[in-house]
C-alpha cells in the first residue's frame, strides 16, 4: 500500500523524505541520472522527466509532431498494455522510499496510472544495453497508481525504505499519455569512507542530506549540495529579501557519515554577484537521536564566525579540527544565494 500526499501536504511529504527517511530525488539530472531507453516519446521527449526545472505551458507552440509539452508524451493508442521509460540513477545505489508524479498541462492527454519498478545491476558503466524493459530482476517498488490530469501526487511506501538497493528506475504508464515531471526518492547507499581519506561529507551523492532550512524562496535548499558549481542563480540556495533588523537565514545538513575531523569548508557563491549573503557562520553538532533539530539549540559549536562573503567567488576556509559531528549549520546574514556548501573532512 502507498501513503498518498497531494500538493497542499507537500511541505509534509519533503519532511517526511529528508527529516524521517534521510532521503533525496535519485533520479534527478543534477544528479547524474539519465534516461537509457523508452517505448516512444512521439510527442515529447522522455529526458525532460528529470529535469529539476518545474514544468511550462506554451499553448501557442507547435512541432512536427503536434503541441508542444514539457514533459514526456507518447502516441496514442498504445497496443502493448503500457509505456515504459528507464532511468539510470546518477549516484552508485540507494534504498528507495517513494515517489513524486506531475501531470502538470497534460490534461485530457494524461497517463491514467503509473506504476514504478527497480533493479540493482552490479556493474552499470560497462555495457548500459544489457538493462531491458523485459530483464527479470525488475521489482516493484511502486504499485499501481491513478494520476489524474494536471496534478501533483507525493508517494511513500507504507513500509519505508526498500530493504534492497537499486540503481535503475522504470517508470510505466498504462496504456499511454503524457506525465510532465517524475522523482524518485532513495536513501543513497555509499561504500564507507576510509579514516584519514579526506572526503566532502556535506556532498549528496556521498549520502548527505539537507534536513531542514529557513527559507528558500528562490532556490531549493537541497541545491547547497550537489556536484559541480552549476550554471547560472537557478540551481543554488537562495532566500527572499529580509526587512527586519537581525534576520538570518539558515539550513542545516546531515553528513553522510560521522565526522572525526574537518579539514576545510568551502562557500561558492557562483553566479550570485548582486545577491550573495553579506556574512556568513557555520556551525557543527553532534545529534544521533531521531528527533528534529533545534536550529537555535545551545549545542551548536561555531566552526567558522562571522565572516564576510564577496560575489562569484569559492570562498575557502581552513578548519583543521578534530571533533565529532554529524550535522552543520551554515547562517547567511541577513539572507540571499548561495550556490555550494562543501565540508571537507574524514
Amino acid at each position: 500500500m502507498l501513503k498518498v500526499f497531494n500538493e497542499s501536504q507537500e511541505g509534509e511529504f519533503t519532511h517526511e523524505i529528508s527529516n524521517t527517511f534521510k532521503s533525496v530525488d535519485v533520479t534527478s539530472e543534477q544528479l547524474g541520472g539519465e534516461i537509457i531507453d523508452f517505448s516512444d516519446q512521439w510527442f515529447a521527449d522522455a529526458c525532460n522527466l528529470i529535469k529539476p526545472t518545474k514544468p511550462i505551458r506554451d499553448a501557442t507552440k507547435f512541432t512536427h509532431s503536434g503541441a508542444w509539452y514539457d514533459g514526456w508524451e507518447t502516441r496514442r493508442h498504445n497496443e502493448e498494455k503500457y509505456d515504459w521509460v528507464i532511468i539510470k540513477m546518477g549516484i552508485s545505489s540507494a534504498r528507495l522510499v517513494g515517489s513524486e508524479i506531475d501531470t502538470a498541462f497534460f490534461n485530457g492527454n494524461h497517463a491514467p496510472l503509473i506504476s514504478v519498478e527497480a533493479l540493482y545491476d552490479e556493474s552499470p558503466d560497462l555495457n548500459e544495453t544489457i538493462i531491458k524493459e523485459d530483464d527479470s530482476r525488475w521489482t516493484e517498488v511502486i504499485e499501481n497508481f491513478e494520476c489524474g490530469p494536471s496534478q501533483k501526487h507525493f508517494l511513500l511506501n507504507d513500509n519505508g525504505l526498500t530493504d534492497s538497493k537499486f540503481n535503475y528506475v522504470k517508470l510505466k504508464m498504462y496504456p499511454d499519455g503524457g506525465i510532465a515531471r517524475f522523482k524518485m526518492y532513495g536513501k543513497i547507499c555509499h561504500p564507507p569512507v576510509t579514516a584519514n581519506n579526506i572526503t566532502d561529507l556535506a556532498f549528496v551523492g556521498h549520502g548527505g542530506v539537507i534536513t531542514a532550512y529557513s527559507d528558500q524562496h528562490f532556490g531549493t535548499a537541497n541545491n547547497l549540495i550537489l556536484p559541480g558549481r552549476g550554471h547560472d542563480m537557478s540551481d543554488g540556495w537562495e532566500t527572499k529579501r529580509s526587512r527586519a533588523v537581525g534576520h538570518v537565514d539558515w539550513a542545516i545538513v546531515q553528513l553522510c557519515q560521522i565526522s572525526k575531523y574537518i579539514d576545510k569548508i568551502i562557500i561558492d557563491t557562483a553566479h550570485y554577484r548582486g545577491n550573495f549573503p553579506q556574512y556568513i557562520t557555520l556551525h557543527a553538532m553532534m545529534h544521533q537521536s531521531e528527533d528534529d533539530i533545534d536550529p537555535l539549540s545551545n549545542d551548536w559549536i561555531e566552526l567558522l564566525p562571522k565572516s564576510k562573503t564577496g560575489p562569484d567567488k569559492e570562498h575557502v576556509y581552513t578548519i583543521e579540527r578534530a571533533m565529532n559531528i554529524s550535522h552543520v549549520k551554515l547562517t547567511i546574514i541577513p539572507d540571499g544565494g548561495v550556490k555550494r556548501l562543501r565540508v571537507w573532512g574524514y
